[in-house]
């Protein structure tokens, strides 16, 4: 396992461990976080950590925009347009709805104080993109994540307060866009729902490098 210094740099993503784990410690800097998604590397950890925990899986978890799966009810709901849909607007109420929402399975959040104070930055700098969703002036979801520039939106989190909202979120922002790839970095079902699917890490790299 790697130790960063204060040097921004990375190992090889294929050094990392069976699970992921790639590296630990440096920090959020704006460059070290740049250069990490670049190498289809992302940072995952808590405040029980005493380190940054950096990871690069394998296999990937991905969709491909043209592969987006949009069911029945779903394409009713989007017609319905009950939903507003804007981008950018509020980047800081969309990362801290995705930080203190319930999500089976965890009993904390990875979006720490540290963590919304980096990604911040990165939107301030337009590196990192929100979307949201609006009914009646409320905001009831979104997702937000890093945009490498290279047709490649590494997504980061998502939420929902009302049933569909963050489907909507992600799917109207895919339908607007024209990435040639999204990073959904691990398995859920929810994403899988929609047609994102597991690749190898070394054909994710290849797609980082076409940019």
């Amino acid at each position: 396992m790697i130790l960063l210094t204060d040097k921004i740099e990375f190992p090889n993503p294929t050094n990392a461990s069976p699970d992921g784990l790639l590296a630990l410690g440096g920090d959020l800097s704006v460059e070290r976080l740049l250069l990490a998604y670049k190498n289809g590397v992302f940072p995952w950890f808590n405040d029980d950590n005493d380190l940054i925990l950096w990871w690069s899986p394998n296999p990937r978890f991905v969709l491909f925009p043209e592969r987006l799966k949009i069911s029945k009810s779903m394409a009713q709901t989007l017609r319905n347009n009950d939903f507003v849909v804007t981008v950018n607007k509020d980047f800081e109420s969309v990362i801290s709805e995705c930080a203190e929402a319930k999500r089976k399975g965890q009993a904390g959040t990875w979006i720490t104080n540290e963590m919304t104070k980096a990604y911040t930055k990165l939107h301030h700098l337009g590196y990192a993109t929100s979307v949201e969703v609006w009914q009646e002036d409320s905001l009831v979801g979104g997702l937000y994540g890093v945009d490498l520039g290279n047709g490649v939106f590494c997504g980061e989190s998502m939420f929902a307060k009302v049933s569909n909202a963050s489907k909507v979120a992600f799917i109207t922002f895919l339908q607007n866009t024209n990435y040639k790839l999204i990073d959904c970095q691990v398995y859920t079902k929810h994403l899988a729902s929609l047609g994102a699917e597991e690749i190898g890490r070394d054909e994710f790299l290849e797609y980082l490098k076409e940019g």
